[in-house]
């Protein structure tokens, strides 16, 4: 009987279709019994078809079945030989118990039995015993894609070099594009007749073509300062492998001819969307600008940034109308709020709150209310000494609250000041730049990549000696520029400490702010009563210059005790003093916080760029002045990834 007619269901409704074939023909005998005896005769007949029938049937289908499970068997077998997918069986302790052809003819080997993994691949180990199930890996140049089964510990490999190489063909092509910025040019040729504006602009536009050409970069000028180059992602990391080169033979061909012209480049990269690559590119040349020039900025769609160059020091370029447009945005800004609340960085130093106290009196010139934001717990002695006087002027200290205090308050309406950073992770509270919808950031340090996000005016020069300097100049077109004696001395005393008494970073505009201030009666004697330390302190940083040692030529590294915390002032004054060593081009002084963190202070001359070492280990400053904090890490962790970080500096021809 046929296998579908072996089913119960089947059975039955033949063993029923029979029953009542063979009840009728027993009635019908009754009536006319030969009649009947022919029509079983003729059932049984067709009876003995059936399974004559359901036999052959049967062998049949046992005959297809066989025909193909060896077929089956033998295209498993010839797949599992033969195909060009790799095969790998694996033991417990990562030993090859078999292989198939495939992987064999990948190695060349004759048999790779007991074999450990451990010689082939070590990504593959890793891959095992972070039991990941797929991952890419390359084998004898080949790309593979490698599935992991970690119960049967198979390994399927299939190739994919044909396929990576034409995704690698499609980054390469992707598009991107550059604007590139003659900086100081209106400068540098306001004085020049014709003749030698022409002849500049030939020898730039010379060397300018002659870097597109040779790296197959579209160069176009779009105006006397300007020009746009299209290239492609391949192009660009030929030029970030090369530092953008471009920058220094800029700036050492204009210097041979006592031009201070270099050149800032913004670049977008990383979509394919045109709009999005000008906006990168325009957003990235804003900020390599925002840094002081000279450099190379890269911004990536997940709002990475690169940079690259920044060697010189920023030449000044502020105006007084700048100056005095930032002041009257600043003072409607503050008028349109109902409270102004002022914050500086951790760990605040003396031009941190010398600013901070004149936004304060910024604000009470503009009559509104108005707190600075400090945690006594968390200042240096200077700081402490000019605190103490504050507190015998009730009409400033009642202005100063705690970052707790601060939180209580309602913010709607508020406007946040931002003095001396433009990091949020860096403020005395967050929080508040969380909570605070309208934000404003006044700093002197170059910008990095953290920014505050959507403040409303930004007034960043880094060619400011500091912020005091800055706050000094708003102050100066304010309506009511009566200030105090006190509040004079303290932005006076941010100017001297950020300058070193008017030694580094220090400008025309810079005599000319502390000039005002003196006129306005700033007392240096009582300056000079802020910055005075103890014994303590002066033989903690003997202690840290006598374990000073040379890492490189011109580069003097020394470190603190694990066991002892040093406040940021101490560490900046010791990176100071050594500075001031004969043959010291660069000084960084390692040691451990009252906040369990590892500080790091840098000081440069000039010719190593501090800044970028320092942004390598997550921290910022200047080209000359530079400074970070790591967590979790020990003094003598810090070092070595310090070291690591100048080595990479030097090699790459003193740029980032």
């Amino acid at each position: 009987m046929p296998i579908f007619l072996q089913t119960n269901g089947m059975k039955k409704i033949l063993i029923g279709f029979f029953s009542v074939i063979f009840l009728l023909l027993l009635i019908l005998a009754i009536y006319n019994w030969w009649l009947s005896a022919i029509s079983i005769i003729i059932l049984l007949y067709f009876f003995y078809l059936l399974i004559k029938q359901s036999v052959k049937f049967q062998k049949e289908v046992d005959h297809y079945i066989s025909l193909l499970s060896h077929r089956v068997e033998k295209v498993g077998e010839e797949a599992l030989l033969q195909m060009p997918i790799g095969i790998l069986l694996v033991d417990e302790e990562y030993t090859i118990e078999w292989a198939n052809p495939y992987m064999l003819s990948v190695f060349q080997e004759e048999s790779l039995i007991g074999t450990s993994i451990y010689d082939i691949a070590d990504e593959l180990i890793q891959m095992m015993i972070q039991e990941n199930e797929r991952k890419i890996i390359t084998l004898h140049e080949r790309k593979y894609r490698v599935f992991y089964k970690r119960e049967e510990k198979l390994l399927y490999f299939f190739d994919i070099t044909e396929q990576a190489l034409i995704e690698q063909k499609y980054e390469e092509e992707q598009p991107v594009i550059a604007i590139i910025f003659l900086d100081n040019y209106d400068e540098v040729t306001q004085g020049m007749d014709d003749l030698a504006r022409g002849s500049l602009n030939s020898r730039v536009t010379s060397l300018l073509n002659e870097w597109a050409s040779q790296y197959g970069i579209y160069l176009k000028r779009v105006s006397g300062d300007r020009f746009i180059a299209f290239f492609n992602e391949k192009i660009l990391a030929v030029l970030e492998k090369g530092k953008f080169s471009i920058l220094d033979n800029i700036r050492e061909m204009t210097a041979k001819n006592n031009l201070p012209l270099t050149l800032s480049i913004g670049v977008g990269a990383g979509s394919s969307s045109l709009p999005e690559l000008g906006s990168y590119a325009q957003s990235s040349l804003d900020l390599a600008l925002g840094r002081g020039g000279d450099q190379a900025a890269i911004k990536l769609p997940n709002g990475k940034i690169k940079f690259y160059g920044g060697k010189t020091n920023p030449m000044e370029k502020r105006t007084r109308v700048r100056a005095r447009v930032i002041s009257h945005a600043l003072s409607e800004l503050i008028q349109d709020s109902d409270r102004i609340f002022i914050m500086g960085h951790k760990y605040p130093d003396m031009d941190a709150v010398g600013a901070a106290i004149g936004i304060l009196k910024i604000a009470q010139m503009n009559q509104r209310e108005s707190y600075v934001i400090l945690n006594e717990q968390e200042i240096d002695s200077g700081v402490r000494k000019l605190l103490s006087e504050v507190k015998q002027k009730t009409d400033i200290y009642s202005h100063f609250i705690s970052p707790q205090e601060a939180l209580e308050i309602n913010m709607t309406n508020a406007l946040l000041v931002i003095v001396d950073t433009h990091k949020p992770s860096l403020v005395i509270e967050e929080k508040l730049v969380n909570r605070c919808e309208r934000i404003v950031v006044i700093d002197h340090h170059r910008r990095s990549e953290e920014f505050v996000q959507n403040p409303l005016l930004v007034y960043m020069e880094p060619y400011a000696s500091s912020t005091s300097e800055l706050v000094t100049e708003l102050l100066q077109y304010q309506p009511n520029r009566k200030i105090d004696i006190l509040e004079a001395t303290a932005l006076l005393a941010g100017i001297i400490v950020d300058t070193k008494s008017f030694t580094l970073r220090t400008g025309s505009r810079t005599f000319d702010a502390a000039s005002y201030l003196r006129a306005k009666g700033a007392d240096t004697v009582l300056v000079q009563k802020f910055l005075r330390e103890d014994l303590d302190t002066f033989i903690k940083r003997a202690k840290l210059v006598e374990k000073v040692e040379f890492y490189k030529e011109g580069i003097a590294i020394t470190k603190g005790e694990p066991s002892e915390s040093y406040n940021n002032v101490l560490i900046a004054q010791t990176a100071d003093l050594l500075l001031a060593m004969e043959n010291v081009e660069a000084s960084f002084v390692i040691s451990k916080r009252p906040d369990d963190m590892v500080g790091i202070s840098a000081r440069s001359l000039g010719k190593i760029n501090v800044q970028i070492i320092m942004e390598q280990l997550e921290g910022g400053g200047h080209l000359t002045n530079a400074a970070t904090q790591l967590r979790d890490i020990t003094i003598n962790e810090a070092e070595k990834q310090l070291k690591a970080v100048i080595d990479s500096y030097l090699e790459g021809g003193n740029q980032s």
